[in-house]
């Protein structure tokens, strides 16, 4: 074999790699005496075939495998001999007519290009200093919690006969939606359930509700939003033929041993004790979160290297992709935007930049430092995917276990996270303690509200390296009211005792609903 580098500019390789062909020759030869023994053909003994008739017979379909085969194990052989790091899968292009080389007239000649994961020096771990934000449980805290849970926990008790329909009642509704006098798909429902101030039907709907009694048929007059996600929709005005079939008043909810019991609690004591913990547990998830942002941040600044423009280019892509299908979502385009496109593509290619460089960089830390997923810890993340999907365990596991690239996908967050705990480890970390709210102000939101849309990749996996996003500051967010984890099954039982879920069609979500509802 041998092996020419052709190009060699920054990041970019190109290698013309020839094998002779009587290597070929050779390979085809021991293939073929190892089919000897194999292969059962009519008119011969077994073991008893000529190699010769099985030259003839098999020959071009065995050397065309020999190829294929030389091409996998030279490339990696000149890569590895080159001492080089692709930063993706190199393309192979043959040179010559390939019918020659199969049938042993010429050489086998290929040139393999690909780019290269460049060499960069780490920062000093131990001289970064970086900032995590603290907030404290306080009592008040809980109780405020405590109401709010309770709060959705509340039944509704019929109102008397003939009572007017109040702010927070739950109304049973009939309802026929129809434009410009015509019905249209999904905008009908019988026995349908609204929380009036729920805000879970379109805008103007439940409002016009309020003073209503049951056996009144009404008509709810509404206009779609113009980012209405029913395209057919979007803007039109609409009619609702409206029949309140029942109106209930919420029941009002005391704090009491009663109330904890419906989570399998004992006491309110212990639902107390169980809110603590779960609110402390997702004030420390808020906190490394904003650390991990700071130290993203932090690294981005310290390390500039240059990039394989395909890695910056496939990440640029997918982003771009996405924004697209978003946009599309709210039925615009890119020439709708504030600002023009070449600029809001600019912005993203630095995204795409910053999460290559990222990319890069922790997984340098993670090489140099032996960082890897066991697979114990890899069992755990499927186990805990697999609750998510009660009954479908089975079906999980099995795509898991035939798609490698998914399993990647749930390796790849954890890898992240355990090379940001490794340089956590060593830099210089400041607790400072602020308010609940800004410890659950979002700290990959951008301060600048740059366009109305909002770039968010999925943080189910969490790897998203802390991009800027193009996209308003989040509003302040209260940990949201949960039962405790480990009660929830033996909550199921009292459901019933829960308020009625607002029903939907019995076939369709309902037009009348939000989109987004």
């Amino acid at each position: 074999m041998q092996v020419t580098v052709t190009n060699a500019d920054g990041l970019k390789r190109e290698l013309k790699i020839q094998v002779p062909a009587q290597d070929l020759e050779a390979k085809l030869g021991a293939k073929l005496d190892e089919m000897k023994t194999q292969v059962r053909l009519k008119g011969f003994r077994p073991g008893k075939v000529p190699v010769s008739h099985l030259r003839k017979t098999f020959g071009k379909q065995v050397m065309g495998d020999v190829i294929q085969e030389t091409v996998g194990e030279t490339s990696q052989k000149a890569i590895e001999d080159e001492a080089l790091r692709p930063a993706f899968q190199p393309s192979i292009d043959l040179e010559g007519e390939i019918q020659d080389v199969i049938d042993g007239k010429s050489d086998l000649t290929f040139k393999m290009s690909f780019e290269v994961i460049p060499s960069f020096e780490l920062a000093d771990f131990s001289k970064v200093s970086l900032e995590r934000l603290t907030a404290e449980v306080k009592d008040e805290d809980i109780e405020e919690s405590l109401k709010r849970l309770a709060e959705n926990q509340k039944n509704f008790e019929p109102r008397e006969e003939g009572a007017k329909a109040e702010e927070g009642d739950l109304l049973t509704l009939d309802f026929v939606g129809k434009i410009d006098g015509e019905a249209f798909e999904g905008g009908s429902a019988e026995d349908a359930n609204l929380e009036i101030g729920s805000g879970r039907f379109i805008p103007g709907f439940e409002e016009q509700l309020v003073g209503t009694k049951a056996g009144d048929e009404v008509e709810v007059k509404v206009t779609f939003p113009a980012e209405y996600g029913a395209e057919h929709l979007a803007g039109k005005d609409a009619v609702f033929d409206v029949k309140v079939k029942e109106v209930k008043a919420p029941a009002e909810v005391t704090l009491d041993d009663e109330l904890a019991k419906r989570f399998g609690l004992e006491s309110m004591e212990k639902l107390r004790e169980a809110l603590a913990e779960q609110m402390k547990g997702e004030y420390a998830r808020m906190s490394r979160q904003h650390l991990k942002r700071a130290m993203l941040d932090k690294l981005d600044e310290l390390h500039d290297f240059e990039l394989p423009p395909t890695m910056v280019e496939q990440e640029f892509n997918q982003i771009w992709q996405q924004f697209e299908h978003e946009l599309q979502h709210q039925n615009k385009t890119a020439a709708d935007l504030d600002e023009p496109e070449e600029d809001v593509r600019a912005e993203y290619r630095k995204i795409a930049e910053r999460r290559v460089r990222l990319g890069l960089l922790l997984a340098e830390v993670g090489d140099k430092n032996s960082i890897s997923v066991t697979d114990q810890e890899l069992n755990q993340a499927l186990a805990e995917r697999a609750r998510q999907f009660p009954g479908q365990e089975r079906q999980l596991y099995q795509y898991y276990q035939q798609n490698p690239q998914a399993v990647q996908e749930l390796r790849a967050p954890i890898f992240e996270d355990k090379v940001v705990d490794f340089i956590a480890e060593l830099a210089d970390v400041q607790d400072k303690v602020v308010s609940r709210d800004e410890l659950f102000t979002d700290p990959d939101a951008d301060e600048h509200d740059h366009h109305d849309h909002d770039h968010d990749h999925d943080h189910d996996h969490d790897h998203d390296h802390g991009d800027e996003k193009p996209a308003k500051k989040a509003d302040a967010k209260k940990p949201a009211e949960k039962m405790p984890a480990a009660k929830k099954a033996a909550a199921k039982k009292d459901e019933g005792d829960k308020k009625p879920a607002a029903k939907k069609a019995p076939a369709k979500k309902t037009a009348a609903k939000k989109k987004d509802d």
